[in-house]
């Protein structure tokens, strides 16, 4: 008779809320938004679980409506020869940074008219009151971000939140 050890037996994990990957996942209004973030080392930490995080997740139609793509950046007044390794990483950089100016390293977010630092640096979001809320509903409903988007919806997720905006932020 041989000994052979038992095999080890496969524990899932599980928690009570599902991550911030997890809600973008399932979003399907900021799948754009999660495609680009997806393209950057950044993304893995929307999965991390001691990560508090807020995101700002404009929807498809606010990306579509963008007259220079996240990937394209600023617009160069002259046409400036790129190999395609210097294109590929230039517009990595430019994703990068659109991407970040839509997270704030912060959770709990107050809405107050404090500036927040996005992850870009130099790049920061405040708040202001919409002027005809009544003081109902949530508070995430009764602000806009300082450029005039407005918070469509809310998620919260176990290690931040996730809100969907109707615009997208400037990284100017």
């Amino acid at each position: 008779m041989t000994f052979e050890p038992e095999s080890p037996v496969y524990v899932p994990q599980t928690t009570s809320k599902p991550t911030l990957a997890d809600l973008l996942t399932i979003e399907p209004s900021a799948s754009i938004f999660y495609s680009y973030a997806r393209e950057l080392e950044l993304s893995s930490v929307f999965s991390d679980q001691g990560a508090r995080l807020t995101i700002f997740a404009p929807t498809n139609k606010a990306i579509m409506a963008l007259a220079r793509k996240p990937h394209e950046g600023p617009d160069t007044a002259g046409e400036i020869e790129l190999s395609e390794e210097q294109f590929d990483t230039e517009a990595k950089k430019n994703v990068e940074r659109w991407v970040s100016a839509h997270i704030i390293p912060e959770y709990p977010l107050s809405f107050d008219s404090n500036k927040h630092d996005t992850l870009l640096d130099g790049k920061s979001i405040s708040f202001k009151p919409i002027s005809k809320a009544s003081g109902e509903g949530p508070e995430w409903g009764r602000f806009t971000l300082d450029n005039g988007a407005k918070i469509i919806e809310k998620k919260e997720g176990l290690n931040g939140d996730l809100y969907i905006i109707d615009d997208t932020i400037s990284v100017d």
